[in-house]
């Protein structure tokens, strides 16, 4: 219900940011990245496109010059976190929550295996999570997930509100975000 009247307030920004997308680069506004989700299913997640159409699918610290493959206002978009909007869709569906750990992309091989072996696979994946708040970008991958094993164990609607109220602050900020 939060996600629905989220995204009725939010349709005149969200709109102004994809005709901004569209009007600064070629391709669509929105991106489909594919994701794992809760039991390691494989969703399609929407986001604001923020890459170039032509960079290829992985994890943007994994590209040499990731700078080079933004969109003249994706660096913007991604340091205010206007590209996850779309995700509001993906909580909407049943396909992640507010809070949980962040989707993997469908091959971060080491973060899924991990995150199986700690049995974080189990949880919806959230558009914020206790990883995020606690170095999001610039966490290692071992420390992300003890953060997310954390979370599995001691969450509670208390907890999750700790970690919104967290990620507010943080996104206000622009911590944490290296690309």
């Amino acid at each position: 219900m939060i996600a629905l009247v989220m995204l009725i307030f939010l349709c005149i920004p969200m709109s102004c940011i994809a005709l901004m997308i569209r009007l600064t680069s070629n391709g669509p506004a929105l991106y489909w990245s594919a994701r794992v989700g809760k039991d390691n299913v494989i969703f399609r997640m929407p986001k604001f496109r923020t890459m170039k159409i032509d960079t290829p699918p992985v994890a943007t610290h994994l590209l040499k010059n990731s700078d080079q493959f933004l969109t003249p206002i994706g660096k913007f978009l991604r340091k205010s976190s206007l590209d996850e909007l779309p995700q509001l869709f993906s909580i909407l569906k049943g396909d992640m929550s507010f809070v949980g750990p962040r989707p993997a992309l469908f091959n971060q091989d080491d973060l899924v295996a991990l995150r199986t072996q700690k049995g974080v696979h189990v949880l919806v994946p959230g558009l914020t999570g206790w990883a995020q708040v606690n170095g999001r970008d610039e966490l290692p991958i071992p420390e992300k997930v003890a953060f997310d094993e954390y979370y599995l164990y001691n969450r509670s609607v208390l907890f999750d509100i700790k970690i919104i109220l967290m990620t507010f602050v943080k996104v206000l900020r622009r911590e944490g975000v290296k690309h």
